[in-house]
């Protein structure tokens, strides 16, 4: 397939839209007080606290003035604790309410939980990425060079026992059927339904809701919440959850979308991480396809980093990485909560790296090469979500259905490649069986990696 053109090319980045190399600068970010308040849900708390045995006090007194200065500095302390909180609420209420609130239709299946932010159970999440550029012109001319296309569009599937999790990405130029979706700019309106659309069209049609309605009836499942990020999001969001370590077996020089690295291991984040998630013409076969699967590779190592450091069991900065994505992102209204986010982050703390699957939407280019269409194996992916059901990669799929990626080793960031030592960019490892029970195996055109998988992108030779 390394001879696929990408489809389309009208709407891709050009020259001008080159990433900027500097880093885009944070907010400092408070630690964040204790929850306050029975709305908060108490999954932040790890386990209860033992009760206190009081023993008989010395009747003397200096100890009776030690005990009335420990209270006085306690009393400072719940002021004190108190004025934080109020100013980390408003910093964390005031950029939400300055956003559009957008509400998924789907959200009503909330309604009778009291708070989703206990997590239990399962939950589908939908992410977009928007091409829009910046309105300083940072990222090229936003009258001319901007779009509001949902470039990335990827469904996030937490298991509702928690033990696994699937991350699906549909391609761009994925034709797709739409359903009637109501007008944000008219609410009350109704769109009319589109047949054969482009998917990463329908949000400019549509706005973000469209776009989970429009997820939800490809795949059959419920999503009742999710978010949009542009461009300087990404690359705030990486800077929050810190470096990213990526393998390059080829040095990447792409004026599109500004990245260039050399061979080997890198540890990025900010605007370089941005400009990699972007980066399309410069890896695989210059398809989006190829642009899924480096995204991929990077999802991947950013689970085993968020699990080997420790942050997903960290509340203090879960918290940090809540505050950037509410500063950040356009949530739904169902996730326009810091302890929300927190406590479905916290979700995947414990979950087995090999069962984080990141899962390429199958399809099929059509014949004049403009669009992809899904093949017979989406329905057996569609049918594992619907099913709750964990998934695993058919160890005899096809090499070079990667688009753009080889197996660093034998699985251990120790075998991740440096520049010296990267293998050749049509280097294979023999596939390993999956155990038994392990989950549905998907059909052999289903591709994509797990988390414990260590991967290397490969340049476009073309």
């Amino acid at each position: 397939m390394s001879d696929l053109v990408d489809a389309p090319q009208d709407d891709a980045p050009t020259a001008d839209d080159g990433a900027p190399h500097e880093h885009v600068p944070l907010v400092e970010v408070l630690p964040p007080p204790a929850p306050a308040g029975p709305r908060l849900p108490p999954v932040l708390t790890e386990a209860p606290v033992p009760p206190a045995h009081h023993g008989r006090l010395p009747r003397r007194t200096a100890g009776r003035a030690i005990a009335k200065g420990v209270g006085s500095a306690v009393a400072v302390l719940l002021v004190a604790s108190g004025a934080i909180a109020a100013y980390a609420v408003t910093d964390l209420v005031a950029p939400v309410a300055a956003k559009p609130s957008v509400r998924f239709e789907s959200e009503r299946v909330l309604e009778s939980v009291p708070d989703i932010g206990a997590m239990e159970g399962g939950l589908n999440f939908l992410l977009v990425g928007s091409d829009k550029r910046p309105a300083d012109g940072s990222f090229g001319d936003p009258m001319v060079d901007s779009a509001e296309l949902n470039d990335v569009t990827m469904l996030l599937h937490i298991a509702e026992d928690h033990s696994h999790v699937e991350v699906v990405s549909f391609p761009r130029d994925l034709l797709v059927d739409v359903p009637a979706c109501e007008d944000p700019e008219d609410p009350g309106t109704m769109l009319y339904e589109g047949y054969d659309v482009r998917l990463n069209t329908v949000l400019g049609h549509g706005g973000l809701s469209c776009v989970g309605r429009t997820i939800e009836q490809l795949v059959g499942i419920t999503i009742p919440v999710g978010g949009i990020v542009e461009f300087k999001g990404v690359a705030a969001l990486a800077e929050a959850v810190g470096g990213v370590e990526v393998c390059l077996v080829d040095p990447i020089d792409d004026p599109y979308s500004g990245l260039k690295l050399d061979a080997g291991r890198h540890e990025i984040t900010g605007a370089t991480a941005l400009a990699f998630l972007r980066t399309r013409h410069a890896v695989g076969d210059g398809s989006d396809l190829g642009r899924i699967s480096a995204q991929q590779t990077f999802l991947a190592s950013l689970a085993r980093t968020l699990q080997a450091d420790g942050t997903l069991s960290n509340p203090l900065r879960l918290y940090s990485i809540a505050q950037a994505v509410l500063k950040n992102m356009t949530l739904s209204s169902g996730l326009q909560d810091a302890w929300r986010l927190v406590s479905i982050a916290r979700t995947l703390q414990a979950v087995d790296l090999s069962k984080i699957a990141f899962i390429q939407y199958p399809t099929a280019y059509t014949p004049d090469f403009s669009a992809v269409v899904p093949t017979e194996s989406a329905d057996a992916l569609a049918l594992a979500l619907r099913a709750d059901e964990p998934v695993v990669f058919d160890p005899d799929a096809t090499g070079d259905a990667s688009f753009g990626t080889v197996e660093a080793g034998g699985g251990t960031e120790e075998d991740v490649p440096d520049a010296a030592t990267a293998p050749p960019s049509d280097a294979t490892v023999p596939p390993a069986s999956p155990p038994p029970g392990a989950g549905e195996v998907l059909p052999p055109d289903v591709t994509g990696q797990t988390a414990a998988d260590v991967r290397c992108t490969t340049a476009n030779g073309g």
